[in-house]
């Protein structure tokens, strides 16, 4: 009888990269304080879920919906807004 793995087991993954690839992959990875493939699970993860959450659908009641495009297609406002307007702007002067 075998013993499956448990799920939390690493699996290796092999990957074929560049040599500029990698040097900047790892000079990156020393900066963070990680392994390069530490780095690299990291980002590729934060990637994956990126993608993901853009790909989710949210279904609402039109009534839902339609609050939300009114809510949408009003002028912003507020004092908080305001504050943003008037905020220096780090590209002028």
């Amino acid at each position: 009888m075998t013993k499956a793995a448990p799920e939390n087991h690493a699996k290796p993954v092999n990957l074929r990269i560049r040599e500029d690839m990698r040097i900047l992959i790892d000079r990156a990875a020393k900066i963070r304080g990680k392994t390069r493939s530490d780095f690299m699970i990291d980002a590729a993860y934060r990637s994956a879920e990126e993608t993901l959450l853009d790909q989710t659908l949210i279904k609402v009641d039109p009534e839902s919906y339609r609050h939300y495009l009114d809510i949408l297609d009003k002028p912003p406002s507020g004092e908080g807004f305001a504050r943003l307007m008037n905020a220096p702007k780090p590209w002028q002067d």
